[in-house]
């Protein structure tokens, strides 16, 4: 009998040695609102603290027997997501000191904070309690949120459905903000020498100085990650080989503008201006990130590249000889504990160079989407073919429509897409708005959402968006545009975590291609290249003039491999993708090799994210943590 093939959807593609998330499944709420949430609140918190004081490490009777909770440095200096109270105590039986958390505390400092009946699903039939929490720990302190619920199994007693504990601060090491925020008088206690000298010596690494941190990218991974390390006192250095910063922005193609909202995309410390337009343009944000690297004092090498590296296993530091391009060429050679690879949220552009014919294409320009700023001019119907059908894909069609091409986008396989201001109103709305939470609450209760939950969310949101989507998703089917709602069903955000892409969020081509304005080749690879055309697998051909792959990026682990070698990028693991307990892999946390980092993700993930990586490496400079021990 032959073995049954079973094919998994590409929408459900994983990328390699990732776990596939398991959506959670949500409990059965209350029927009744209790009268007095921040009692049932203080009770838990106060029944929790009184078991970490026992050193007790049975959570039964304070978490569901199907909860989740989500760690980031708190219990280990490490990311965790704890499915049931089993996992917490394996993850404590293994740590010298049982509990590095000290006690919680409910955090009623404002009306959002306040312990209060929430929804804990999209649809609001499952309802508990939510509060905020403040977090004591051996190392510093931190906040947190508890949702909970009444266990039908155990008399409708209060349990944990989530707990979210996260590291906020090194205590003896805090920040320089606010009431610990520099007095400006410094330049006048060092002698002679004004601000502005002070900085130019600073930025230059002039007198024997070195970075204990090496940022490679100046985009807003490097810039988010040197600004929480400025504040932490550990001076570091970003790297870029552009020649201003935010040319990685400003040299993307002409119309870019970001897909995501104002409210969302807040860079750490210093927030968008109030009349800032909703969907930032790609010129403008590369202005502002240049403006936000001066105004946040942070050390920029533009115009220099790394030409060799070494990283020594006794004295935990990297030797790396870089090549400057700064009145004139210089060499330097650094010596900095950490390096971290901020070159975006991706590897190296994927290009399909296996196709046959590649080059003996004659027209008039054939490049991956990462090469490609604008449409000739005069274009007078001349054929373009776009290989991809995400959102470089799209918007680089929607350009060469809007110059006069025959466009014809190749889409290989399945595309979610929703409406830009759909995803909005759907997913976001209410939390990131002009009318929303502070923006560390908002993030607060974003991230506080155990990915499994998460997931199980999404689900339930993703089906609303395609409800209000629903007449361009008819006219995309129609057109033949294949769609699909994400890894089970999940939506957008969900893919995104998933495998880094495979979407596309409208802001107007969709429409078009409904229209027919852009035309569609929909489930065929191709098997060569022709000097005016291309073949596909079934045999068909389309005459081409142009052709532009929009075949995405490679892991970024590739680009390590680019930069520092097979050593280092064979010691690492993959990035993106979830390991075994749904947390992001090889990103904003140790990554296999001693003193190396990988950074990156959208502009929202990389303000949240840069607190927490500065928190590591401050605490691994100060001997509060280590490489062998949690």
């Amino acid at each position: 009998m032959a073995a049954t093939i079973i094919e998994i959807p590409s929408s459900n593609h994983i990328l390699p040695g990732a776990h596939q998330l398991e959506p959670a499944s949500f409990p059965k709420s209350i029927d009744t609102a209790p009268s007095n949430p921040r009692e049932v609140a203080n009770a838990w918190v106060s029944s929790f603290n009184s078991l970490l004081e026992s050193g007790d490490i049975d959570l039964s009777n304070l978490f569901l027997r199907d909860s989740y909770w989500r760690d980031l440095l708190c219990l280990t200096w490490d990311f965790h997501t704890l499915h049931g109270p089993e996992k917490v105590k394996d993850l404590i039986k293994k740590q010298s000191k049982k509990w590095r958390i000290k006690a919680l505390k409910v955090d009623e400092s404002s009306d959002f904070r306040n312990p209060k009946v929430s929804a804990i699903d999209f649809k609001g039939a499952v309802k508990g309690i939510q509060s905020f929490l403040t977090v004591e720990t051996e190392v510093g302190k931190g906040r947190g949120l508890v949702r909970l619920l009444q266990d039908p199994e155990d008399r409708m007693k209060w349990k944990a459905f989530t707990l979210f504990t996260t590291l906020d601060e090194l205590t003896g090491f805090e920040a320089l903000v606010d009431v610990h925020r520099p007095t400006g008088l410094e330049h006048a206690k060092a002698g002679p020498k004004n601000w502005r000298e002070m900085r130019d010596a600073e930025e230059n690494f002039e007198g024997g100085l070195e970075p204990a941190v090496l940022i490679v990218g100046a985009g807003q991974g490097g810039l988010a990650l040197a600004a929480q390390l400025r504040v932490l006192g550990v001076r570091a250095l970003i790297i870029d080989q552009n020649p201003r910063v935010g040319d990685n922005w400003r040299n993307r193609y002409h119309q870019l503008v970001l897909h995501d909202t104002i409210w969302y995309d807040h860079m750490p410390f210093l927030p968008f201006p109030k009349n800032w337009p909703i969907f930032t343009p790609k010129d403008k944000l590369a202005e502002w990130f240049e403006f936000y690297a001066n105004a946040m004092e942070l050390n920029v090498w533009c115009k220099t590249t790394i030409k060799d590296s070494k990283w020594d296993d006794t004295s935990r530091s990297w030797e790396l000889t870089l090549d400057r391009e700064k009145d004139g060429k210089e060499t330097r050679t650094l010596h900095p504990k950490h390096v971290v690879q901020a070159t975006g949220a991706s590897g190296e552009p994927s290009f399909p160079s296996e196709i046959q014919g590649l080059g003996d294409f004659k027209g008039d320009r054939l490049i991956h989407s990462s090469q490609f700023s604008s449409p000739q001019e005069g274009a007078n119907g001349r054929k373009v073919v776009v290989v991809g059908s995400c959102n470089s894909g799209h918007d680089i069609a929607q350009d060469y429509y809007a110059h006069g091409y025959d466009v014809t986008m190749v889409q290989r396989s399945s595309t979610l897409v929703v409406q830009c201001n759909t995803l909005v109103d759907v997913t976001v709305k209410g939390l990131y708005s002009d009318h929303g939470p502070p923006l560390d609450d908002a993030d607060l209760v974003n991230y506080s959402v155990p990915n499994p939950v998460a997931k199980r969310v999404q689900m339930d949101a993703a089906q609303e968006c395609m409800r209000v989507d629903e007449p361009l998703l008819r006219g995309l089917k129609a057109a033949g545009f294949a769609l699909d709602s994400g890894p089970d069903g999940s939506g957008l955000w969900m893919k995104y975590l998933h495998r880094g892409g495979g979407y596309y969020i409208d802001v107007g081509a969709s429409q078009m291609i409904a229209d027919g304005k852009i035309k569609i080749k929909q489930g065929q690879g191709i098997s060569r290249v022709n000097p005016y055309s291309i073949t596909f697998t079934d045999g068909s051909e389309l005459e081409a003039d142009e052709i532009v792959f929009a075949t995405g990026y490679g892991n970024m682990r590739e680009t390590a491999r680019k930069i520092f070698g097979d050593e280092l990028a064979d010691r690492v693991g993959d990035v993106w993708g979830f390991d075994e307990e749904g947390e992001t892999r090889g990103l904003w946390r140790r990554t296999g090799h001693p003193g190396f980092w990988f950074f990156g993700g959208n502009l929202a993930l990389c303000r949240f994210y840069s607190k927490l990586v500065a928190l590591q490496m401050k605490a691994l400079e100060e001997g509060v943590a280590t490489y062998e021990k949690d």
